[in-house]
């Protein structure tokens, strides 16, 4: 008797732990991480789940250690690893936007642009990155690994820092403003060739992916389902900003019909009463959970 397969996959730690385990949650997945071990326990006999940082990521994932695992764009290209990218996953620890890797330096700061920092310090947890920015655009400086705090390092540590942001809230706080932007970021589902390579480990990244990723379609999105007269249909028809074509059923009264369609949830308030103005009765809006394409 063959042993069963196992996908071997890497659970970010840190800033995205919580935002993926709740995506796996809405995916169907349930996924507990004990306070005193680094091997989560999920409900899917086929998958073996490691706590990692998602800045270690990439790294264990190109040297087979992982089949896969969840980390951002930025710490792919600052490990330089050869990882396979399955699926692009727009989802954070604060908003669902990318967040940016800055140039920052103090408000008062003589610094105007990327070249006034020739010859300076720069603090930063993505040397990398960093220093091949900085190359990019003709620049030499001491690049130096920040150990954390890094806001607080300019101007008496650092003449200028490189960090992450997502709503700029803390680099505000600090008084220090932003010279650059260096690469914008968002998570990514990576696996190494061997597995991906594997038609077992291959099917079986590719359906976690579709239903991660349906999860993340159905944000910010709800169903409306409505009742419409015939003469009513082709106005109703025009102010709905459908997802995709409007589902239209008969209803029992062969005047009526029943029309189904999903929107963006922020347009209901708005387009709920053109709707009843337009003839629509019965107008009943409805979580949506998973989209997929």
């Amino acid at each position: 008797m063959s042993e069963q397969p196992i996908l071997k996959f890497g659970i970010p730690a840190g800033s995205l732990q919580n935002a993926t385990i709740e995506l796996f949650e809405r995916a169907g997945y349930h996924i507990h991480i004990s306070s005193r071990s680094y091997y989560p326990t999920i409900d899917d006999a086929e998958i073996e789940c490691l706590l990692i940082r998602a800045q270690e990521m990439a790294r264990y994932v190109e040297q087979e250690i992982l089949d896969a695992g969840i980390t951002g764009l930025d710490w792919i290209l600052e490990s330089n690893a050869e990882v396979v990218e399955v699926c692009e996953m727009t989802f954070s620890k604060v908003s669902r936007r990318p967040v940016r890797w800055v140039l920052c330096v103090p408000e008062d700061s003589p610094v105007q642009a990327v070249r006034d920092l020739e010859g300076k310090r720069i603090a930063t947890e993505a040397v990398g990155l960093t220093t091949r920015f900085l190359a990019a655009h003709g620049v030499t400086a001491r690049v130096e690994f920040s150990w954390g705090a890094t806001e607080v390092k300019p101007p008496r540590l650092a003449d200028a820092i490189v960090e992450v942001t997502e709503t700029g809230s803390s680099l505000r706080a600090n008084n220090l403003r932003i010279v650059a932007e260096i690469l914008q970021s968002t998570p990514r589902l990576i696996a190494n060739a061997t597995a991906y390579a594997d038609p077992w480990k291959r099917e079986k990244l590719d359906n976690v992916a579709l239903m991660l990723k349906s999860c993340l379609n159905a944000e910010g999105r709800v169903g409306l389902m409505m009742n419409v007269h015939r003469d009513n249909l082709q106005r109703v028809l025009a102010l709905l900003p459908a997802l995709q074509n409007p589902t239209i059923s008969s209803l029992s009264n062969p005047e009526w019909l029943d029309v189904n369609t999903i929107v963006e949830e922020s347009l209901v308030r708005s387009v709920a009463p053109q709707l009843r103005a337009a003839g629509a009765r019965g107008i009943v809006e409805y979580a949506i959970n998973k989209i997929i394409d």
